[in-house]
Formats: C-alpha cells, sequence, structure tokens
C-alpha cells in the first residue's frame, strides 16, 4: 500500500505539477523519497526563501502553480517572505511542509518544533490547513488546485504531520477536475458594454489579473481606440509596441491626470493600489468598469459597472455586447507617451543597453531596486505576458536572482535575464550555485550604488542623516567565479550590452557589474 509521502506526490503529478522547489530535511524524507527520478523534477535552492522565489517566477511564466517543499519549522518560516510576495501580487503556489506528528503536545521540544507553524502561514497565505488523515490530505490539495482554478490566485500552505506521511492507506488519487473559467453576469456585461459603447474618451488599465486574457485585452482596446496602460504585474499584457499603449506608466503623473479625463475608464485585474500609482489614490472623474475574479476588489474605489468573474472569458462577452461604434465617436485627444518615454533618463541608457542585447522574447527578472522601478519598469519593452517579472506589492528583496531560476527552468531555451542592485542581491546571491548546478546561461546585471540607494535618497530628503546604508559589497564578478559561474565588470552602457550578449551563450550565471550612472 502506499504511504503518506507517495500519495502526496501522485496527487501532485494528477494536478500536472512537474517541478518541485524545496530543500529535504529530517520530517520531509518521506516525501522526498517519491520525487525520484521519473516522477518530478526537483530543483534544490540553497535557501528556502530562494525555493519560494523560484516558484513564484516559475507560477508567473506558465501561469500554473509553483511548488514548494520545505521541512517543518525554520524551513518552512524561511519561506514566509517569498509567500507573502506571491500573496501581494496574485501569484499561484502551494507549500507543502511536515508538521509535528499527530497527538502532538505543544511544547515537548520536538526538533523543528513551532508554536503555530500553520497559523503563522495562514497570516502570508490564503490558507493554511494542517490535516489529519490521508483522505484529508487529498481532499485538501484537490481544493487548493480549484481555488487555483477559480478564485484569485495565491499562496496556500499544506501542513502533513510527519508521522503521517509514512503511514500507508489503500487508497486512489483521484484525477484533478476539469474547471472551466467563470465570466461575470450576462446584466452586468450588457451595461458595462453600452457605457463603453457611448464613451468619447475611453481609456484601459491592465492589471495582472488579465495576464490570460492579452488577446481580448488587444481587441477590446482596438474596438474602442482607447489608449492603455498596464500596472507593472500587468507589463506586457498589452503589447508596449501598440499605437495606443502608453506602457506601464500609472505611476506617471501624466498619465494618471489622462485616465481622471476620461469619461469611461474600463479597469482589469488590478488593484489600483498605491503600490500601482506610488501617489495618492486614483481620480477617475468618469464612469469605472471593473473587470476582477475576486468581489472584494469591485468597489476599491467604487465602480459604476463592477463585473465580477475571469477577464478572459468576461472580455470575450464585453466585446461581443458593444454597440457598434460611429465614425468620429472618439474625440481625438493628445496622450501621454510622451511623459512615459521621458521617464526615467537615468537609467535609460542601462535599460537600452539590456534590451538591445536580450532577443524580444527574453524575460527580464528584476529586483526592488532603483534601476528597476525608476528604469525598467518604463524602459524595457515587453510584448508579451511573463516576459517581465518584478515584486510589486511586497515589495521585497532579493528576488530577482531566484526567481529567474524559477522562470528559466519553467521555460527551458527562452532567455532570461536578471537586473538587480548590490543591495538586494546580497539577499539571495548564495543562489549563484544553484544556476551553476543547473548550467543555466543567465546574465545576472548589478547595478552598484554601494548600499540601500532609495532608502539613502529617502533618508536625504527628511533630512535624516545615512545611517544603515552605506554598505560593503564583494567584488560580485569574483564572488560569481567562485561560486563556478563568470563574471565581468562593464564601464558603461556599450560594455554592459556585449556583456550581456556573451553571457547569453554561457552555461551557468555570468554576474556583470556596473556603477550606477551619475543623476
Amino acid at each position: 500500500m502506499p504511504t503518506g509521502g507517495e500519495l502526496l506526490v501522485t496527487a501532485l503529478r494528477a494536478h500536472h505539477v512537474d517541478v518541485v522547489f524545496g530543500i529535504p530535511g529530517t520530517h520531509n524524507l518521506e516525501i522526498y523519497r517519491h520525487l525520484g527520478p521519473g516522477r518530478l523534477r526537483v530543483v534544490t535552492p540553497r535557501h528556502e526563501q530562494g525555493a519560494g522565489y523560484a516558484a513564484d517566477g516559475y507560477a508567473r511564466v506558465t501561469g500554473r502553480p509553483g511548488v514548494v517543499v520545505t521541512t517543518s519549522g525554520p524551513g518552512l518560516l524561511n519561506a514566509a517572505a517569498a509567500a507573502g510576495q506571491a500573496y501581494s501580487d496574485s501569484v499561484p503556489m502551494l507549500i507543502v511542509s511536515p508538521g509535528m506528528p499527530l497527538g502532538h503536545e505543544q511544547g515537548s521540544g520536538l526538533l523543528h518544533e513551532v508554536k503555530d507553524q500553520s497559523a503563522a502561514m495562514a497570516a502570508v497565505c490564503a490558507r493554511s490547513e494542517r490535516v489529519g488523515t490521508l483522505p484529508e490530505m487529498l481532499r485538501v490539495l484537490a481544493s487548493m488546485f480549484t481555488d487555483f482554478a477559480t478564485g484569485r490566485p495565491r499562496p496556500v500552505h499544506l501542513e502533513v504531520p510527519y508521522d503521517l506521511l509514512a503511514r500507508t492507506a489503500d487508497i486512489t488519487v483521484p484525477a484533478a477536475a476539469r474547471v472551466l473559467p467563470r465570466a461575470a453576469e450576462e446584466s452586468g456585461i450588457r451595461a458595462a458594454a453600452a457605457a463603453l459603447s457611448a464613451a468619447g474618451r475611453p481609456a484601459l488599465i491592465v492589471g495582472g489579473g488579465a495576464r490570460n486574457a492579452a488577446a481580448e485585452v488587444r481587441a477590446l482596446a482596438g474596438l474602442l481606440a482607447a489608449p492603455t496602460v498596464t500596472t507593472a504585474n500587468g507589463k506586457g499584457v498589452f503589447p508596449e509596441g501598440h499605437p495606443l499603449s502608453l506602457g506601464a506608466g500609472l505611476h506617471i503623473p501624466e498619465v494618471r491626470e489622462f485616465l481622471r479625463r476620461a469619461d469611461v475608464v474600463l479597469a482589469v485585474g488590478t488593484e489600483l493600489a498605491e503600490t500601482d500609482t506610488w501617489d495618492e489614490p486614483l481620480r477617475l472623474d468618469g464612469r469605472l468598469v471593473r473587470v476582477d475574479i475576486d468581489p472584494s476588489q469591485l468597489h476599491r474605489p467604487t465602480a459604476a459597472h463592477p463585473l465580477a468573474g475571469d477577464a478572459a472569458p468576461t472580455l470575450a462577452r464585453l466585446r461581443r455586447a458593444l454597440a457598434p461604434r460611429a465614425p468620429g465617436r472618439r474625440r481625438r485627444e493628445a496622450t501621454p507617451r510622451s511623459a512615459v518615454t521621458a521617464y526615467g533618463r537615468r537609467w535609460r541608457p542601462l535599460i537600452e543597453a539590456v534590451r538591445a542585447a536580450l532577443p524580444e522574447d527574453a524575460a527580464l527578472v528584476n529586483d526592488s531596486a532603483q534601476v528597476c522601478y525608476f528604469g525598467a519598469l518604463t524602459g524595457f519593452a515587453v510584448e508579451q505576458p511573463g516576459r517581465f517579472l518584478y515584486p510589486t506589492g511586497f515589495g521585497t528583496l532579493g528576488y530577482a536572482l531566484p526567481a529567474a531560476i524559477g522562470a528559466a527552468v519553467a521555460d527551458p531555451g527562452r532567455p532570461v535575464a536578471v537586473l538587480t542592485g548590490d543591495g538586494g542581491l546580497q539577499f539571495t546571491v548564495n543562489e549563484l550555485a544553484t544556476a551553476v548546478e543547473l548550467g543555466l546561461p543567465l546574465p545576472v546585471v548589478v547595478v552598484n550604488n554601494g548600499g540601500y540607494g532609495m532608502i539613502r535618497q529617502e533618508m536625504a530628503e527628511r533630512g535624516c542623516p545615512p545611517v544603515g546604508v552605506d554598505l560593503h559589497g564583494p567584488d560580485f564578478p569574483a564572488l560569481s567565479r567562485a561560486y563556478g559561474g563568470a563574471g565581468v565588470h562593464a564601464a558603461g552602457p556599450a560594455e554592459l550590452r556585449a556583456a550581456v550578449a556573451v553571457a547569453l551563450t554561457t552555461p551557468g550565471p555570468t554576474v556583470i557589474e556596473i556603477p550606477e550612472p551619475p543623476g
């Protein structure tokens, strides 16, 4: 009869999981026993936080849940920061861990004992459940995958007592259910379509919740002749080379003013949060049409036409319901595209060098660094979703390198590059070893400003002395070579472009260190 560990792995395969990111430990060995050759690919980062970020990168590229397996206690809690990032950015992630044995008495001093590790993960996950039987384990796992397919995708945690993993049971793992995406109600779609059809100055705001609806967004924007702006998580859902694109410019004042003047704004799959606008709540004087799979988001701010449903089928029905637009119905108005193009001028030469070195369909994985949010967010053009990964809401540091590893594992052969700062990279620089082990041709561009540049700037603006922000860092290219990768210093954009091009054909990571441009 199969053990709990074998049933768990069989169930993961039944739900189309093909890769697991994690680190083996004393209490999860009954899971690892069945992760062997031919079952699931196992990627072993050097820290569980890295495992979580790698699973996040995998999920953003594939659209499928990234799966993390940790041991109990410290291993699981190490992954909590990554779970928090996935929660804020609506990324599907399954974290599986063992827990204390059945009948465990709290405070008995067992190895890796935590007061309540399931409750700890509940604080950063959409769900965290401890199961007590093997049939319950299979039911809960199936319900979690159903949640991924039918609701707002966010991280979940499954805790299985470690003695239960070793027990046997004569039960069959059920097949995964096929769940179809749900559109909003037809009456609401008709009312929203009427408002959009009558609009003289429509505009679109597209967030990460529209990642599965790129074709529908493009068709609808074209039909309405509506200028379209994306959030950071929505970057690439609408092609940035399109004449109607305003890029990922929701944080740019001129773009927000343009949206304020629109008579109808259609917002799809976005919170319209402070981390999207970088400022006070977005002011929209016209009517707001919102499409979101999470009903709790539909009235933040209040929408005249709230449509609760999956983006792709809802937008498809909305497009079919639109009335034909009379020629000249749309009022011609200058868009703030030039303001988007001019934004982040200080960083533009570096971003243009990286963009020129990478193929059009490459993925750029960013950290929470100035060169990323001031430079790459508007300056690095992408034409498809899943090609620009950035830790938006939670704003964690150390995301880029391990997330890039997950992105590369998710789509073998697709070029992937890292853009980070010296402060952020040192959170997870040990994952260079993982990239070496996997032989990933991974350019890692490190823009060095000697510490936490954004916090240093904020301290100066507030008249605070610069405390704790000036950091000693290693010679990053030499450190990469010590791990078994490659590393070079670049003095300027031309050298950077050449180094990135070479790194794409070099097995293993290549760290390319370049000084921050003056500004």
